[in-house]
């Protein structure tokens, strides 16, 4: 979800590893041990959650988790939690890392120590507030003045138990007086008199030199029903001689904790996180900026050598090859070139290979056939790893039972494969066929290499990385899928000699389960149906595919004349046939929306029942209003709802944004519920792969990759020089480059420098024209905002140099 910014649009994601824990504070109880959780917090929402350890006070959890961020925010926070049975859930103690921060500790592993949680340090939010100084004659004759204070508008506000219900008290305070003002948001002001005779607190005397020393401060509060009382949000604390120039002043503010928040707190040593942040913004301009450095990457398939090509010296230097290979693919995929470059690829790697058992290819794709063991029956089949009591022959059984059912579940998968992917290992075979002639099998072992070893493999042996399992598995099932995971790849290589192919002689052993010809004869079945180009009609898979499943609030659509229309908790579930919901996971659906009857997909304001995080899915009858857990969750079943719906011929182009209430809607006032919509929806193009991808921003993030390696660009560009003059032996320096034609690969390189630079350029320059336009205290950045302070200094810094 991108925001919009006079042109640019601006996109923030994060992806997270969360290591372990460790040093915890002991339980207070005989055991000393705790049941820990951990969770992932934008500011105060909560928007992942880990499983809970138990019995340990240095818990592994060993979780990734990877979010677009939908939304602006000052801190990711994480929180550890000791799980209680019978009363409240208490926190540990937290890391809250400032957004201008995040980049300190980018993609490397860090150790944070855990701090102490004080609810009145804990804030979100910012106000836009208003003050007014006005002179009054009383009917005395007596010259007063008047202070108004004003809040015209709250954003951002944490959400406690689903909404949030804000009031203000406001202070005026000097050196020896204050007098405070308890009022509702929506009707904030205070009035500060001189009259002649001081009867209310509202009113009180102050001289013209002592504005100097007043300040007024506005504390909010949200009202709660509980009894633990009304929650602090944030206050705001503004010297009075922001009039001394004016008798109006308005700027929004940041809440702030208060002063006293953390003073009183010991200074324990509540223990310390291992965390892996990756936060990333991308700044995307319009498609036209991008055309240079985009063109030159598209045509990376018809470049000769495919090495010269700007996509594979992008490749060549950065660090992880994924990092490329994401952003590429995805591009070539929206302008339909991923096969071409695929097989160029394909075939300069089969070209360089000495060998025919080494074929395979080098870009990484998601796994889709949920290969999990799901109970934990014993198959250790190493006779000394054996515990007590267990049996050989049993454990080899489970561990077969296990090898079958995987194995099946693979090789007839094969009509569920990509169109895209058949084709790409169309290409593969192809080229190695061409390449190795004399070998009748080498059609089978190219692709098998590449969709065992690289694909079903990791799949099964790290599920929780292709998100097939949440979580990473426990040891004991690690054991079983490393087991697995052998086995299968040995069956998907066809290696001629099966025991050869083990270093372990139990592994061998295990092996003479499994040499049938029925198993050969299935894997060749398989890499034939998921190698021939053009092979399936896409309507013979009609099995339903679970999309996305879990809790969230729906509102009753008050199908019945005199039904309540009340808020419910259920269990959503969405398939590419229907989405339905249901009292609990696993229960009959209560309802269920054909995907077909689905007209639009769209947030509904925050006014319709002041709570956040909602979204309405509109049939043709009625809107179904739901509310999701966070601000992440919502916009991952907008999205998902969005793209399996936008093909339906009925979809809607205009919508309510708000809900029908009270006999009207709440966005237009139009009084009948069947009334035409009053705003365009976000969303009505047809589906498919090109615009489910947003090439600008891929192209963007290309561009930031080569930016960021700016320096090995250079360094390989000395590295073809030298290769133009000097044929003797390579530098080592220049070693680690493939380079086959030192001409044609510098000629590349010119041009990707050159277009990064332009790039490069323009970023510059729209950083300084938006540094010029922006006003600190504006809604975009205001008063407290730590990023546009550092940025004020950075360009002050660098005027300074300049001159």
């Amino acid at each position: 979800m991108a925001v919009e910014d006079e042109g640019l649009r601006v996109f923030q994601s994060v992806k997270i590893k969360i290591g372990e824990a460790k040093n915890l504070p002991s339980y207070p109880g005989p055991s000393k041990m705790r049941d820990c959780y951990c969770t992932v917090n934008l500011d105060q929402e909560e928007v992942f959650r880990t499983k809970i350890v138990e019995k340990s006070l240095c818990p592994f959890y060993g979780e990734d988790f990877y979010c677009e961020i939908p939304r602006s925010f000052r801190h990711l926070s994480f929180y550890i939690f000791d799980r209680d049975v019978f009363r409240r859930d208490s926190i540990i103690g937290k890391v809250a890392i400032q957004k201008e921060d995040l980049q300190k500790y980018h993609n490397r592993d860090t150790w944070f120590q855990l701090q102490h949680v004080d609810a009145d340090s804990e804030v979100q939010g910012k106000v836009h507030l208003e003050l007014r100084l006005s002179e009054v004659i009383t009917d005395t004759g007596v010259v007063c003045h008047k202070l108004a204070t004003r809040i015209v508008e709250c954003q951002g506000l944490p959400i406690v138990n689903g909404q949030c219900d804000p009031y203000a008290t406001v202070t005026l305070a000097g050196p020896f007086r204050q007098v405070a003002s308890h009022l509702r948001v929506s009707v904030l002001v205070l009035g500060v008199t001189r009259p002649c005779s001081y009867s209310k607190k509202s009113h009180f005397d102050f001289e013209e030199e002592d504005v100097d020393k007043l300040e007024i401060r506005v504390d909010l509060w949200n009202a709660s029903n509980l009894k633990f009382g009304d929650e602090f949000l944030g206050e705001l604390r503004i010297p009075l001689k922001v009039l001394r120039q004016s008798s109006s002043y308005e700027a929004w503010y940041f809440l702030q904790p208060r002063d006293n928040g953390s003073k009183s707190l010991k200074p324990d040593d509540l223990g310390s996180l291992r965390l892996n942040v990756v936060y990333t913004e991308d700044h995307v301009f319009s498609s036209d900026y991008y055309r240079p450095l985009r063109d030159l990457l598209l045509k990376s398939a018809d470049v000769e050598p495919v090495s010269a090509s700007a996509a594979h010296i992008l490749g060549e230097v950065c660090r992880e090859k994924q990092e490329a290979a994401v952003p590429l693919v995805r591009l070539f995929l929206h302008y339909g070139r991923v096969v071409p470059f695929i097989s160029a690829i394909a075939g300069a790697e089969v070209t360089r290979t000495q060998a025919t058992g080494t074929c395979w290819g080098d870009v990484e794709v998601v796994a889709q056939n949920h290969i999990i063991c799901q109970s934990h029956k014993p198959c250790e089949i190493d006779p000394v790893k054996l515990k007590d009591g267990e049996n050989l022959e049993n454990n080899m059984e489970n561990l077969r039972q296990y090898v079958d059912r995987v194995f099946h579940a693979i090789t007839e998968s094969g009509v569920s494969c990509p169109t895209v992917m058949c084709d790409i290992f169309f290409s593969l075979r192809e080229a190695a066929a061409k390449r190795f002639q004399d070998d009748p099998d080498v059609r089978y072992t190219a692709v098998s290499s590449f969709i065992f070893l690289r694909f079903f493999a990791p799949a099964i042996l790290s599920p929780n990385l292709f998100q097939l399992t949440p979580h990473h598995t426990d040891p004991q099932t690690s054991r079983t899928l490393t087991l697995i995971s052998k086995t299968v790849q040995t069956l998907g290589s066809l290696s001629k000699s099966k025991s050869a192919s083990f270093k372990e002689s139990y592994m061998a052993t295990f092996y003479e389960f499994f040499n049938e010809q029925k198993y050969a004869d299935a894997v060749k079945n398989f890499l034939d149906l998921i190698s021939s180009s053009g092979r399936r009609d896409p309507k013979s898979v009609e099995q339903p595919i679970l999309l996305k499943e879990g809790f969230m609030i729906k509102r009753a659509q008050g199908r019945k004349r005199f039904g309540m229309k009340n808020f419910k908790k259920r269990w959503f579930r969405l398939t590419n046939h229907e989405f339905t919901y249901h009292k609990s996971k696993g229960d009959q659906p209560l309802y269920s929306i054909s995907i077909e009857n689905i007209l639009a997909v769209e947030k509904l304001e925050e006014e319709s029942f002041k709570m956040k995080n909602m979204f309405q899915v509109i049939q043709p009858e009625r809107a179904l209003y739901i509310q999701a857990n966070n601000c992440v969750e919502a916009k991952d079943w907008i999205d998902i709802l969005t793209k399996v719906s936008q093909c339906n011929q009925k979809r809607l182009t205009v919508y309510h944004p708000s809900a029908y209430l009270g006999g009207h809607w709440l966005c237009c006032r139009a009084s009948s519920d069947s009334a035409p919509g009053c705003s365009p929806c976000t969303s009505g193009l047809p589906a498919n792969i090109q615009l489910d991808i947003d090439g600008d921003r891929e192209t963007e993030r290309i561009y930031s990759l080569f930016n960021s390696y700016m320096s090995k660009l250079e360094k390989m560009q000395e590295a073809c020089g030298s290769k133009s003059v000097y044929d003797g032996p390579e530098q080592e320096e220049y070693s680690t480059f493939v380079i086959d034609d030192p001409q044609e690969t510098y000629k590349t390189l010119k041009q990707v420098i050159a277009g990064v630079g332009a790039l490069e350029q323009e970023h510059a320059q729209y950083k300084r024209d938006k540094f010029k336009k922006t006003r600190y205290g504006s809604q975009e950045h205001p008063i407290g905002d730590k990023s546009f302070q550092n940025y004020i200094r950075q360009q002050s810094e660098t005027s300074t140099h300049s001159i």
